[in-house]
């Protein structure tokens, strides 16, 4: 499949029933080509001519893992078909009790999916009878029988439990180490502390519980362990933080081991029917089927490794080298990109310099000449000054000389004397 995706073939493509291929790798279980379809954009909501959409196929057929995948990418769980049935109502008349559980506690109201109806009035309840699925109808008695209960009934006989389930470590921290409960006390159903985190995926819960010694191996009425829990509800962190604590667990951090057969007795989604073969075969047969597949992987790795290679030496080309290429030529285009930029501000800057030396120099030309204009105008004024107090002089002296003339003749050479001194002296000072 991813080969054809990326040659470009078309995920969106439909049979005639209109069928698309998220549709058929849904009813048939094969979870990782299906994860493959949706990576690669494919909607996960698409319908078929009878308005089925993958969930739908998924739940029919019972595929739990397909389930999980597609509400963890969006799909909706309460989407009727054309007959008006729920995903809810088709896992109840094909009897898959896990994939029932799952998609009604995925939906808002426990009450309203149990009295949901189809287009015939039928609820998952009536299918169930009408088919003769009895695990399925037992469930329901459960879950109905709870209902008729206040609904505080519950939280006040089991505190720890309702605060496990909600992700309130203070109080199941307090209620713990106050002696009030039990760390591996059960509830109605068995189900532990550990159970009620691991249902909603309470990581925080999870690790403090263990810490404190909680059995990671008990199980509830329904013979889960709080790893058979956290697996059914897709919360993979819880199921990676319980698995190594389980007795027979697989943690998915251990080193595979083709020679310990314990790795493929449980191996899988319980209550899924994911793999065809599993409605068929014995323990023994899956067990022996998986790990001819396990051998098979190894060998079909070990071939593609001979293949890469063999391809390298003729001169091929993969397509991790041609992205490593392409990565190469961008860094080197904005290498070069910035090289030029940097050259562009260098010269820009020395341009920006020279500017700044001209103008500077220019400065001072205009205060030199300033300053030289100031003095000659300051000499200039008092020059005028000097002149016009000369002048006065020399009027006053005018205006005196007939009234001289008049007393004392016998004077007068020697006072134009003294005038034409007075103007010589103004001359050379002039001068």
């Amino acid at each position: 499949m991813q080969a054809l995706l990326v040659s470009g073939a078309d995920a969106a493509a439909r049979d005639e029933r209109g069928c698309t291929a998220s549709h058929l790798a849904a009813a048939h279980g094969h979870s990782y080509t299906l994860q493959s379809l949706l990576r690669t954009g494919a909607d996960v909501n698409v319908s078929d001519r009878n308005d089925w959409k993958p969930v739908h196929y998924a739940a029919f057929h019972g595929r739990l893992g397909c389930l999980q995948l597609l509400v963890r990418w969006g799909a909706c769980v309460d989407d009727v078909d054309n007959n008006g049935n729920l995903p809810a109502h088709l896992a109840a008349v094909e009897g898959h009790l896990h994939c029932f559980k799952f998609l009604l506690r995925k939906m808002g109201s426990v009450t309203h999916t149990l009295k949901a109806r189809n287009d015939h009035g039928e609820t998952p309840r009536d299918l169930a009878e009408r088919f003769y699925k009895d695990n399925i109808l037992q469930y329901i008695d459960g879950v109905e029988k709870e209902k008729e209960h206040p609904e505080t009934q519950e939280v006040l006989a089991f505190p720890a439990h309702d605060a496990a389930f909600n992700g309130d470590l203070l109080v199941v921290r307090s209620l713990v180490r106050s002696g009030v409960i039990n760390i591996n006390e059960r509830d109605d159903k068995g189900s532990t502390l550990l159970h009620k985190a691991a249902e909603q995926g309470h990581i925080h819960c999870l690790q403090w519980l263990v810490e404190m010694g909680a059995d990671c191996d008990i199980t509830n009425d329904a013979g889960e362990t709080p790893k058979d829990v956290a697996k059914r509800f897709g919360h993979l962190a819880a199921v990676e933080l319980l698995a190594p604590r389980t007795g027979n667990g697989n943690s998915s951090d251990e080193e595979l081991d083709a020679n310990n057969i314990k790795f493929f007795e449980t191996h899988g989604v319980e209550g899924s029917t994911d793999s065809k073969e599993d409605l068929t075969l014995d323990e023994a047969e899956k067990r022996n089927a998986r790990v001819r597949a396990y051998h098979k992987i190894k060998e079909l790795q070990r071939l593609l490794e001979i293949a890469y290679s063999n391809y390298r030496q003729l001169g091929g080309v993969t397509e991790e080298e041609k992205m490593m290429r392409k990565e190469e030529r961008k860094v080197e285009k904005a290498v070069r990109e910035l090289e030029a930029q940097l050259e562009y501000e260098r010269v820009r800057r020395e341009k920006l310099e020279s500017q700044l030396d001209d103008y500077r120099a220019e400065i001072n030309q205009l205060r030199e000449g300033r300053g030289k204009t100031r003095t000659a105008s300051a000499a200039s004024v008092e020059a005028e000054t000097m002149a016009k107090s000369c002048k006065d002089e020399n009027k006053e002296a005018v205006s005196l000389q007939p009234r001289r003339n008049a007393t004392t003749p016998r004077n007068e050479p020697q006072r134009r004397g003294s005038r034409l001194e007075k103007k010589s002296a103004a001359n050379r000072w002039r001068n």
